[in-house]
């Protein structure tokens, strides 16, 4: 585990330290989610958070369901209500 001191500055910026970068293999430019958990905030690579919604949403799928083909069967099925097409 890294860790660094940061300081804000007073219109909010904080600067990583290059160790926490490099072992996130952050650069420049790279998105992060921040958010308070528990009183602390924690800055999360986006990317990180992406796979950890998937994770979750996954436990609630079940094997060999698409759900981007069930949302194409729904929006199809109101179309056909709705404009009869």
């Amino acid at each position: 585990m890294h860790y660094g001191y940061v300081t804000v500055a007073a219109n909010g910026r904080v600067v990583i330290p290059a160790e926490v970068r490099e072992s996130l293999g952050m650069k420049g430019g790279d998105k992060l989610l921040a958010r308070v958990e528990d009183g602390a905030l924690i800055l999360e690579p986006i990317h990180v958070s992406i796979r950890k919604a998937q994770e979750l949403v996954a436990k609630y799928i079940p094997p060999g369901v698409s759900m981007v083909d069930e949302l194409i069967a729904e929006r199809r099925a109101a179309a056909e209500r709705e404009y009869g097409c």
